[in-house]
């Protein structure tokens, strides 16, 4: 089942948090609609902030959105002009107040939306694919992740049948449900068609209870590195 689910989806409830958190009732589908064209519009604007995630709350009169971005300069611009533009960008989206918050990530080697963007990147500028996935590979495991897998998919280097390749480094527990595993799915639109690029990251293991919200994790995995094991107790 791990191999065939979601790694994220898989682990929802139990480790990670939702990147929405509201209640919709009978305004379900209409904001289900506009948490997709939120985050859609901001990373069609924000392509070259290196967004990660975008996490929206609602309550009855305020969207809040938390931005995970590698670049925060960016986004806040001179004096925090290119927030308030970004604010009242959003506020035609949805009719409500929106209130928008940055969350720096700290290691971009270890996010794995940011990893699989990059490697999409390189392809995209014609440099070998296998040289794109051994760097990334290689950076993460300097960050001290426990394990990394890079899948890339479709005509590599232009081939006339489609192929798959996967690099793997470390362990990558897809059934363990307390593995703090990240994942990404991005595309690749070269000259000759689009490559799928899939990857894996295994930030540590979780004991204990834990708050439900993506930031969180984010923010242990930051500071602390990997989740250890808690010693066992000897038997007398």
């Amino acid at each position: 089942m791990g191999q065939k689910t979601n790694p994220i989806g898989n682990r929802l409830g139990i480790i990670k948090g939702w990147e929405s958190n509201w209640y919709g009732g009978e305004d379900y589908s209409e904001n289900l609609v506009e948490d997709y064209k939120i985050r859609k519009y901001i990373h069609a604007r924000l392509s070259k902030a290196s967004v990660s995630r975008v996490i929206i709350e609602r309550t009855l009169k305020l969207v809040t959105v938390t931005i995970t971005t590698a670049r925060p300069g960016i986004i806040i611009g001179k004096g925090g002009q290119e927030v308030d533009k970004l604010k009242e960008e959003l506020k035609n989206i949805t009719d409500k107040e929106v209130q928008v918050n940055i969350f720096e990530i700290k290691r971009p080697e270890l996010d794995a939306h940011l990893v699989a963007t990059s490697v999409a990147r390189q392809v995209e500028n014609r440099i070998s694919y296998r040289r794109a996935t051994k760097m990334a590979i290689a950076a993460a495991i300097r960050m001290n992740a426990e394990g990394i897998k890079i899948q890339v998919s479709g005509r590599l280097n232009g081939a006339e049948m489609a192929r798959v390749e996967t690099y793997k480094e470390g362990r990558i527990p897809l059934s363990t449900f307390r593995a703090d595993i990240d994942y990404a799915l991005v595309e690749s639109h070269t000259t000759y068609g689009r490559l799928g690029i899939k990857v894996w990251i295994m930030k540590g293991e979780v004991y204990g209870k834990r708050e439900l919200s993506p930031l969180v994790g984010l923010a242990k995995n930051e500071t602390k590195g990997k989740a250890r094991r808690p010693k066992a107790r000897r038997r007398k």
